[in-house]
């Protein structure tokens, strides 16, 4: 019998609330369920929110009892609190959280490249939030609780999953034993060290790294802001890297690499780590500042990914479908943006308004994005370890010659996470004016985000069905144009109609928003005689069109919705 602990994991900032196990005896006969949802990090809790918010019941099953030991993954992007804002817990992030938009890498005592995050009156967000991962898994069960459509199960472990034609028959172990579950689909989420995809016999495709790196949170009182704080070559570990970061709560992150044939158990031996750490605060100028160990742990680089995300009735996302290294915090932002492309998929063919080859699209596009950012990751992680010699010859020499020469210092930047732009998806329009656009968010692109007002923004109106921004200065929305939107509506799909442009109410619109100055239509790239774009549920773009009449947007959702 699976006997998960039932002791609160140690922290020095965080209370761990331990939550009673899911048991079968207190149940009836469990019937088939639409969607089971095995694991309950980042990537699993958000495809069940997102489910919800289509509609979609699910259950979902964890192992444990209590949100993930550490702080984990602390750095989310503009992107992903957009996703949490439509989920509902971005507001509790940026409460909680530490926003920042500056990275500085330091070599041999000298700041040589300063990265700049980009930010303007239009982001609701900030570039980065920095927070602990138990605060934003505390956040998502909470809003999960929340939802009528949820059943949560703690301490339900999956331990066998058996195909079907048509189901997956899932063996769950818990304190009291075992059960079975029979569902539709199975959307593996259960981490980098996926049960599921061990028990389906599954490969991942790419590369390790050598390298190994210690995480280490600290309490401790430091003067600094909180930016990215990256030390190249430091003269206590020499040729490595360590990266700093602070966190809420007086905790700092402090990240390095370690020297070649050195263990896990050795490194994290209380004496190493506190002579380790006690160099970095010696080097930063604060030795002999005192500090306590909250968490500690040890990583490696891993560019790795399945090639199908979609095994039979088996759905992976997050980290169980691909391994991504953490430099540019690519984890969990990833596992977001896969777990809101999912859901949307998963939702439109569990309520019949697309066939089951929308399933492969959502895979062909996040194996897409995955393999993008192992392409980017591979080369931020040969700079920050080098695996040969000759990489480690070029690194040196970008360090050696940023000392005094500008143009090597960019080299130092590697690009953060951003949300994938699905620039070749099967779900884009051929037939639209896309390639005539010269400004605005492109095909496979999240919107740009447009301040409406003091505290009101365009993604607070977005999300949940199709979007259709039709700008306009007419008082009705094209009578033709009405027809598609209530024929596609009566097929049982969600459309918003949200008429940009107007001084006053749009006949035809859900929501009409005015435009006086031309900033939102600069923004989208529209001119005087108007324009309009189609969003996915995801929000990304599918169409785009400097004209549109009837014939063009029927066409666009016969593309965006196979049957």
């Amino acid at each position: 019998m699976h006997q998960p602990t039932a002791e609160p994991r140690p922290s020095i900032y965080y209370d761990y609330r331990v939550h009673a196990p899911w048991l079968p005896s207190q149940h009836g006969a469990q019937p088939r369920q639409r969607v089971v949802i095995a694991g309950s990090g980042p990537a699993g809790m958000v495809a069940a929110l997102e489910l919800a918010r289509h509609g979609v019941p699910s259950v979902v099953v964890t192992s444990e009892l209590q949100v993930s030991q550490g702080s984990r993954a602390i750095v989310f992007t503009r992107r992903s609190m957009e996703i949490l804002q439509q989920v509902g817990t971005a507001q509790r992030m940026t409460a909680n959280g530490l926003p920042w938009r500056f990275g500085n890498s330091i070599y041999q005592g000298q700041t040589v490249f300063r990265m700049e995050a980009p930010h303007d009156a239009d982001d609701r967000f900030f570039s980065m939030l920095n927070i602990q991962q138990q605060y934003m898994e505390e956040y998502l069960i909470d809003a999960c609780a929340a939802s009528p459509l949820i059943d949560f199960r703690w301490g339900n472990k999956v331990v066998g999953v058996e195909q079907q034609a048509d189901h997956a028959r899932v063996t769950l172990d818990t304190p009291e034993g075992e059960y079975l579950l029979d569902t539709d689909w199975l959307i593996a989420a259960d981490g980098g060290r996926s049960d599921i995809r061990t028990l389906l016999g599954l490969k991942m495709e790419g590369a390790s790294y050598e390298g190994l790196f210690v995480i280490a949170d600290i309490k401790i009182d430091l003067p600094f802001p909180t930016e990215r704080l990256a030390f190249f070559d430091p003269v206590w570990n020499p040729g490595n890297t360590i990266l700093m970061h602070r966190e809420p709560h007086g905790i700092w992150r402090v990240d390095y690499q370690l020297p070649p044939g050195e263990s896990p158990e050795e490194a994290l031996k209380p004496e190493s780590l506190k002579a380790r750490i006690d160099a970095q605060l010696e080097m930063i100028g604060h030795g002999g500042t005192p500090w306590e160990m909250d968490w500690s742990s040890v990583y490696s680089a891993r560019t790795l990914t399945l090639p199908d995300y979609v095994v039979g009735r088996v759905l992976f996302t997050g980290d169980a479908a691909h391994l991504l290294p953490i430099f540019g915090v690519r984890g969990a932002n990833t596992g977001f943006q896969d777990a809101q492309s999912l859901a949307w998929h998963l939702a439109f063919v569990v309520k019949g308004l697309a066939g089951e080859r929308l399933l492969a699209n959502h895979s062909a596009e996040r194996v897409g994005a995955a393999r993008e950012i192992i392409d980017e990751a591979g080369k931020s992680t040969r700079f920050m370890a080098p695996p040969t010699h000759g990489f480690r010859v070029l690194r040196d020499a970008v360090l050696s010659l940023s000392r005094t020469q500008d143009f090597v210092r960019p080299l130092y930047h590697w690009r953060t996470s951003r949300p994938h732009e699905y620039t070749h998806s099967a779900l884009n329009s051929p037939g639209d004016d896309n390639a005539l656009f010269t400004a605005g968010p492109a095909h496979g692109a999240p919107p740009q985000n447009i301040r409406l007002g003091a505290n009101d923004f365009l993604l607070d109106h977005l999300g949940g069905g199709f979007d259709l921004l039709y700008f306009t200065d007419a008082d009705a929305i094209p009578e033709p144009l009405q027809q598609v939107i209530a024929s596609v509506r009566q097929r049982g799909v969600p459309v918003r109609v949200t008429a940009v442009g107007a001084a006053e109410a749009v006949q035809g619109a859900d929501l009409t928003l005015p435009d006086a100055n031309g900033h939102f239509r600069q923004r989208y790239g529209i001119g005087a005689s108007g324009g309009a774009y189609l969003l996915r549920p995801d929000q990304h773009v599918c169409a785009r069109w400097l004209t549109l009449d009837a014939t063009r947007l029927r066409a666009a959702f016969q593309q965006a919705l196979p049957q």
